[in-house]
């Protein structure tokens, strides 16, 4: 059957340079992503040990979220200098891809992950884009901080009788030289939790069209791109895998689920407490059974051991404590804020002037910005890197004729418009410009946000409409005068 080896882990796989360590650290962050966590074990009011949910406010997709909408949004976009011919090809890419939309959505699992690959793949005679997550991607053995090799992680199951089989396709990526090569390996396994025994690829019918070992020539870089948030892999200082945007605040999310938790639960059960005699809770029918008297899912009663006859019912309920749940919640949002580079008050509630605008929030302290430049330092370098892979997959597909541009000739717009007063902005370059140190040209540029070209067609515009336009008087005094001639 081909069998070469077993693996548990996938990380077990000798060529696999990271160690699993790190995917457990990536899969603690993506409960918190998705928010499911354990229920909450109680006491009933008769001692037994009952389980209820717990209510998450999910902090950590509220994070990742907005911190992807400030990254990327439809007004975001892109030129390749003095190549029309590679513009026109990789925006036709992109738009039958839907892109913008689809690379905002896998940009949140990214940043909550840890990292996020892209990986072009021709599909007849057109080029699609797999995005490629984070608990699936692992950097080969020889890598260091640059991911130029990888292993890619594809998982599917098919059913054998009352059997459910878990297949793994491991898909190499690595370099011999000037060669990229690219390997398949196929594992089976009866256990969802363990990769199973190597097979030959033609043990899955899904597979079978696949070649083991495959050798590519004129490729520059991989086929892949490996964007990965800003910021140093503190937790595994070697790992060229990068950290969630709240790797480091995590404690600080558990406080606020917690507390979130205690609240949703005090408000459920009108924080009643009420004491009564344990004969209450223990009562017996006619024909001496047990019998639950009050609601087994709560825990308001406690029951209380005294004189049987003693029917003393008394109430310990107090207040529920709304403020201070709230002031402690909104305390440790701002403790959150904090961690992860965002401007205090982003997703804090101000009782005096209520929610806080993006533009309020920058404009009281610049740090949501200052961390939306580091971010997207990172998105450009990977997005420029991208359509440099989508050409040359292309060109060695025979789907494009024409030159491959160098990274620094690719320029990516990234939409500012949530940060920038455009009353003040326009105030500032209308200033400058009276000033003599700045061009219409390159105001316009700023102020309107579009590129050199246009700004020529607008300046051309505003001199035709302040060309004087004669009257009938004077036109008739020019036609006669004319006619005299």
């Amino acid at each position: 059957m081909g069998v070469t080896n077993t693996l548990t882990n996938i990380t077990d796989h000798p060529r696999i340079g990271v160690p699993e360590s790190e995917y457990d650290r990536i899969r603690e962050n993506l409960q918190y992503f998705e928010g499911k966590f354990k229920d909450v074990a109680y006491r009933n009011t008769y001692g037994e040990i009952r389980h209820r949910p717990y209510t998450s406010l999910n902090m950590a997709q509220v994070l990742v979220r907005r911190m992807a909408s400030i990254l990327v949004n439809e007004q975001m976009t892109f030129t390749i200098d003095k190549n029309t011919t590679a513009d026109d090809y990789v925006h036709d890419v992109f738009s039958k891809n839907d892109f913008i939309k689809n690379f905002e959505r896998y940009l949140e699992s990214g940043l909550a992950l840890g990292g996020l690959a892209m990986r072009p793949y021709v599909d007849g005679d057109e080029v699609k884009i797999a995005y490629v997550q984070a608990p699936v991607f692992f950097p080969l053995q020889s890598n260091a901080n640059d991911i130029s090799e990888a292993a890619i992680a594809t998982k599917t199951t098919t059913v054998e009788g009352q059997d459910t089989v878990y297949w793994t396709l491991l898909e190499f990526h690595s370099w011999d030289g000037d060669k990229y090569v690219i390997d398949n390996e196929l594992y089976r396994s009866m256990d969802e939790n363990a990769v199973g025994v190597r097979q030959t690829l033609s043990a899955n019918e899904i597979y079978a069209d696949l070649a083991e070992h495959a050798e590519l020539d004129n490729f520059t870089r991989p086929l892949f791109v490996y964007l990965k948030p800003f910021g140093f892999n503190n937790r595994n200082i070697t790992s060229p895998l990068g950290l969630s945007i709240f790797d480091n605040a995590r404690s600080t999310l558990k406080q606020i689920n917690d507390a979130y938790d205690q609240f949703h639960w005090e408000v459920k059960m009108g924080q009643r407490r009420v004491m009564v005699p344990e004969s209450l809770t223990k009562m017996v029918n006619e024909r001496g059974e047990f019998v639950q008297f009050f609601d087994t899912d709560q825990n308001v009663y406690v029951g209380l051991n005294g004189d049987m006859d003693d029917s003393t019912i008394t109430d310990l309920s107090t207040d529920i404590r709304a403020d201070q749940f709230i002031q402690s919640i909104n305390q440790f949002i701002s403790t959150l804020e904090m961690q992860t580079g965002l401007s205090a008050g982003t997703f804090s509630f101000d009782a005096a002037n209520g929610l806080k605008t993006a533009t309020e929030v920058v404009s009281e302290n610049s740090m949501t910005y200052q961390t939306r430049n580091s971010h997207l330092n990172n998105v450009e370098r990977a997005l420029q890197e991208l359509v440099v892979t989508i050409l040359e997959l292309a060109t060695a597909e025979g789907l494009y004729h024409g030159d491959i541009p160098k990274i620094g000739d690719i320029q990516f717009n990234f939409d500012d418009g949530v940060f920038t007063d455009k009353n003040v902005q326009l105030t500032y370059y209308t200033q400058a410009v009276s000033a003599g140190l700045i061009s219409k040209k390159r105001a316009i540029m700023k102020i309107l946000d579009v590129p050199e070209n246009e700004a020529l067609d607008i300046l051309q515009e505003i001199a035709d409409e302040s060309e004087p336009v004669p009257s009938a008087l004077d036109q008739n005094i020019y036609n006669d005068s004319s006619g005299d001639e």
